[in-house]
């Protein structure tokens, strides 16, 4: 009986030291997991009623805000600009969770991430006794003004903005069409944000991806950059030859031709073939060059690589192996002009131009600027960084000298983006898609000397007829843009200064 007692016994003490360990493990080793848990619904309801902080454009403007409600909530999360901003600070949805700067800085817009500093004041020790707003602020680089020109040249169209400061980084607009009004999945009445959500998904083009960032485009003659600096940067003697004038380039392996836009007919060497956008002389230019240095260059600048910008899901700007070319040599020539296989986002060749406009330097792309306490002071300002080296500073310098031609000369194909008094350099591209339509395409920044502004344009699915080209329709909507920014009071002068 005695033994039994003390089996019974032991079994009680085995089985209270398992609920030890057991609740231990859940409270101290397992928390953080099982606080991250989807299926845990506490979480994301004090996540969800927590304070945060705003944010706010480069000049000045409130772009997301906490509203205190007397709901269970504590707080809506209110975007007064609409759907104006909404690809770049994205939303904050009970439901779907988070995009963009929501979700990027969310914990600094909580105040989780914030730096513990030891009080230097009484003040300052009432602040850190007292429950006090650990929310911060982010003020981002975009500015409204030329957010809503970019948002007035669409006029509704379907297409991407995308402009930075190229010595810095900095993201000056970014807006694409179709795009939704975050407000519409942030409210706290949960039933009619599933039905928003649901109508929103419906909509062609996606606006839950944001076009300047998450999508991808042949690039068209916009790539001719990155070749035309291939050749500076790997076989200068190109530069030199003369390519001979035709309406079609025969193509190797094959008894298919490389047809010039619109029937044209070109050659002449490197700075010609770049203004007029030679599609033959280029495809030629490719074949010459060779695949290992086409596709290194591409890498160079980006291509293949995953754009370091703090926005979540940024995709890749993609140009094939130079392995893939052994057996296609005609894929080559079209690569050489942005065809074939080439895709690229509007922020990559955003960042194209601004290698060229920053001296063969590629800046990390940037929307932050700085961070500020609930009491308005700033705790931390972003510091621009080199992604990394494009091209060489003489490349970058000749370069810079063809894409003035694009506009100024006669021939040149982009000559409605001249401002007067402003030195322009661009690039067309007109990229054509297989389905009987054109994506229409224009890089550019300004001024030449000293650049502050690198811009890309994109309006895809355009008429494929001569009067639909990215020098026809993109071109103008980069103009206003630029001068918008150089204008007064569009550019706030610590995002128009140079680092």
């Amino acid at each position: 009986m005695n033994r039994q007692i003390r089996l019974l016994g032991l079994g009680i003490m085995v089985l209270f030291v398992a609920l030890f360990i057991q609740l231990n493990y859940l409270q101290i080793v397992h928390a953080k997991a099982l606080e991250a848990n989807p299926l845990n619904s506490r979480a994301v309801v004090q996540e969800y009623t927590a304070k945060r902080g705003d944010i706010v454009s480069a000049d000045g403007i409130t772009l997301a805000a906490s509203v205190p409600t007397a709901d269970q909530f504590k707080y809506l999360r209110e975007y007064p600009t609409g759907a104006l901003f909404e690809q770049v600070t994205g939303y904050f949805s009970f439901i779907y969770g988070s995009d963009g700067a929501e979700r990027s800085y969310d914990k600094v817009l909580t105040g989780s991430q914030s730096p513990f500093k030891l009080p230097t004041s009484l003040s300052g020790l009432r602040n850190l006794l007292t429950n006090r707003d650990q929310s911060q602020s982010i003020i981002l680089t975009v500015v409204d003004k030329l957010q809503t020109v970019a948002e007035q040249q669409l006029a509704g169209r379907t297409g991407t903005v995308v402009a930075l400061n190229p010595q810095t980084g900095a993201i000056l607009a970014m807006y694409s069409n179709p795009t939704f009004d975050p407000n519409l999945i942030s409210g706290h009445d949960l039933t009619k944000v599933q039905a928003n959500y649901k109508a929103l998904t419906r909509i062609p083009g996606g606006v839950f991806a944001p076009g300047g960032y998450e999508q991808r485009w042949f690039p068209g003659s916009t790539f001719k950059v990155i070749t035309a600096s291939a050749v500076y940067d790997r076989q200068p003697a190109l530069a030199a030859k003369t390519y001979p004038t035709l309406g079609a380039l025969a193509l190797p392996d094959t008894i298919n031709r490389l047809h010039n836009f619109g029937g044209e007919v070109c050659g002449g060497q490197l700075p010609e073939l770049f203004t007029v956008s030679c599609d033959t002389g280029f495809g030629q230019i490719g074949l010459d060059l060779g695949a290992s240095a086409l596709a290194s260059e591409a890498g160079s600048f980006g291509f293949d690589q995953t754009p370091p910008i703090d926005l979540p899901f940024a995709v890749q700007s993609s140009f094939p192996s130079a392995s893939s070319f052994t057996q296609d040599l005609p894929g080559l020539a079209y690569s050489a002009i942005g065809q074939q296989d080439v895709q690229a986002t509007p922020l990559e060749m955003a960042m194209v131009a601004g290698a060229i406009a920053d001296g063969g330097k590629m800046m990390t792309p940037h929307i932050l600027d700085r961070v500020t306490n609930s009491q308005n002071q700033v705790v931390s300002t972003y510091q621009p960084k080199v992604w990394q080296q494009a091209t060489s500073p003489a490349t970058a310098a000749q370069m810079t000298t063809l894409m003035l031609s694009v506009v100024n000369s006669p021939q040149g194909t982009g000559v409605l983006a001249r401002i007067p008094g402003v030195a322009v350099a661009a690039k067309t591209g007109t990229a054509q898609t297989g389905t009987g339509k054109i994506d229409a395409w224009f890089i550019a920044f300004a001024p030449a000397v000293d650049p502050t502004i690198a811009v890309a344009v994109l309006l895809p699915n355009q008429p494929s007829q001569d009067e639909y080209q990215g020098g026809t329709l993109s071109a103008p909507i980069a103009k206003a843009v630029i001068q918008a920014y150089l204008s007064s009071g569009a550019a706030p002068a610590h995002l128009a200064a140079a680092p």
